[in-house]
């Protein structure tokens, strides 16, 4: 792709560095707190939009929630999204991955560092041992993303269905449900071009627990949907 080529060559001397620094904590996960590492996420991230000509746009940071132990909900537009996030979000967060990209480089040592989990959708034994651990995690005031549509839509700013089930760790969990609209990630690593694009990371208002506890998961699932989805309309040719 023209823009990692652009992020590398625009930080040629700084890259050794920072792959070197990214693959140790990558080994030594418990060596550093989780403020640490994605401290040093964040660093790696910002040197990459900038060599790369990506401008990460947040909107509504004052959303999230003061205390952690939150999940995250955005669309899912491309490989580019968990950087997006990593860049704007002040607070830790980890993802939940498909199994499919757990082995891309680069992205295997970033969510080694999140402490990730990777769920096989093939194996439901498998993926409700993550359900139970993540809703665990959550308790415990860890932060996670979802991408509810399972995969990314490959339509630009247009969106998939959201599946009820992505919502089992947020209910289990009972905490707080951000909705994020993420707006022309697609057009980072997505698309075979190197101009400078700008992406939006909208945090919209948090569903308090109170809120959705009588909701069915496909009615959760809907209404962040929607929610979403409006914000990227009013907000796409900006």
């Amino acid at each position: 792709m023209k823009r990692i080529l652009i992020m590398v060559l625009h930080n040629f001397f700084w890259v050794p560095y920072g792959w070197f620094r990214l693959c140790y904590y990558a080994k030594h996960v418990d060596k550093y707190t989780e403020e640490q590492r994605y401290a040093m996420l964040k660093d790696i991230v910002k040197h990459a939009n900038k060599g790369g000509r990506v401008t990460i746009e947040p909107h509504g940071i004052e959303n999230i929630p003061k205390q952690n132990g939150f999940m995250l909900y955005p669309n899912h537009q491309g490989l580019y999204d968990v950087l997006a996030l990593i860049e704007v979000c002040p607070n830790p967060i980890s993802v939940v991955a498909k199994k499919e990209v757990e082995n891309v480089p680069f992205l295997k040592q970033v969510f080694a560092c999140m402490k990730a989990f990777s769920m096989d959708r093939e194996d439901i034994k498998q993926s409700l041992q993550v359900i139970i651990n993540v809703t665990k995690e959550v308790k415990n005031g860890r932060n996670y993303v979802i991408f509810a549509e399972g995969t990314r839509s490959r339509d630009k700013n247009n969106i998939l269905e959201f599946k009820g089930g992505s919502f089992k760790c947020a209910t289990k969990a009972q905490c707080p449900i951000m909705p994020v609209a993420i707006i022309n990630s697609y057009q980072s690593f997505d698309t075979n071009s190197a101009k400078p694009v700008t992406v939006q990371v909208h945090f919209l208002e948090p569903i308090i627990y109170e809120e959705y506890k009588e909701m069915k998961s496909t009615e959760i699932a809907q209404t962040v949907h929607d929610r979403i989805e409006m914000v990227i309309r009013e907000n796409e040719q900006k």
